[in-house]
């Protein structure tokens, strides 16, 4: 079920036509200016997920996880009557699918609502398919250098198990989706050997992983090499040991990766490489996305404007996942 009023799977394609050209100008410059290109991804998204249907009162804010006032998460639950997509209906036990969405923000900026409306438009919309979506705060480096900000989205989940049963959760169909820094932390808390005691891996039935920064590097070429400086330590020598991508054998958790065509720099060749990683161990290769046209904000800026082919191919990787 899409609720929004135009349904599209053409890039852009529910935004008027001179902001999806724009958008699709900008993609190919998208490194040139990542902030100024980010800010007019959400300006242009913003009154359209604004619009969109939501369920205002199934929506509980900051409910604190931890004691820092950035250890905090917000609930986004389905309307009545709204059947989980990802398990095809009602089910008999009244239990449904979980996400934790955690947000990105180059590990030194970011917060789980940018605007009232990005990030909330992606829990917004899973909640619409009858999931309940958590979006997930999370302590930045000048608080929680390496490994502060995966050893949140640990807590994070353990506070979400902790509540299944009032929130009416299958404790056993919770899945974590990461975006940029926020999928660097969701993908060490499974991959990386420094949370091993922090999460256990049936904690979480599946990763999805958009346009995720899976290994710390400060090449010159990097537009974040400062901000992964300030996360992940000075000591160049650590990078390649707290780098999920280092780990990839580590974890047999089902794996979603999607990557915008339009990346920061790198990211899609992380992506890709965690996925040939992944798929040397397991024999059996994780999903794998390009959303051609989307850049790093777009994807995911884009849930519930009424262009659903990402959120439906995370459903159909959660359907996939056995119960």
């Amino acid at each position: 079920m899409v609720n929004a009023a135009k349904v599209t799977r053409e890039p852009f394609g529910s935004l008027p036509e001179a902001q999806r050209r724009l958008l699709l100008e900008l993609g190919p410059r998208w490194n040139d200016d990542i902030v100024g290109h980010r800010k007019i991804v959400i300006d242009c998204y913003t009154p359209l997920v604004a619009a969109a249907p939501r369920n205002e009162a199934g929506v509980r804010r900051d409910l604190a996880y931890g004691a820092s006032p950035r250890q905090t998460l917000d609930l986004f639950e389905p309307a009545d009557g709204v059947a989980d997509a990802a398990n095809a209906g009602a089910r008999a036990d009244g239990l449904r699918d979980a996400v934790l969405f955690v947000h990105g923000g180059a590990f030194v900026r970011g917060s789980k609502s940018v605007n009232g409306e990005i990030y909330d438009n992606v829990c917004h919309w899973f909640a619409n398919q009858g999931v309940v979506a958590l979006n997930v705060e999370y302590r930045l480096a000048d608080e929680a250098p390496y490994p502060g900000g995966a050893e949140d989205v640990a807590d994070a989940i353990a506070y979400v198990r902790s509540h299944a049963q009032a929130w009416r959760i299958d404790p056993s169909r919770i899945f974590l989706i990461g975006h940029s820094a926020g999928g660097a932390h969701a993908a060490a808390c499974l991959f990386d050997p420094a949370l091993a005691a922090r999460v256990a891996q049936s904690d979480i039935a599946g990763l999805v992983l958009i346009s995720a920064r899976l290994f710390a590097d400060v090449d010159p070429r990097n537009p974040n090499a400062g901000p992964v400086r300030a996360y992940f330590g000075d000591d160049g020598a650590l990078y390649a040991a707290r780098s999920p991508l280092t780990h990839a054998a580590r974890s047999d958790v089902p794996l979603l990766i999607a990557v915008a065509e339009f990346e920061n720099r790198f990211l899609d060749r992380y992506g890709a490489q965690f996925f040939v990683d992944v798929l040397r161990h397991r024999g059996v290769p994780p999903r794998f996305i390009q959303m051609r046209g989307h850049n790093h904000t777009s994807i995911v800026a884009h849930f519930n404007s009424g262009e659903a082919y990402l959120g439906g191919e995370i459903l159909r990787f959660m359907a996939s996942v056995a119960r």
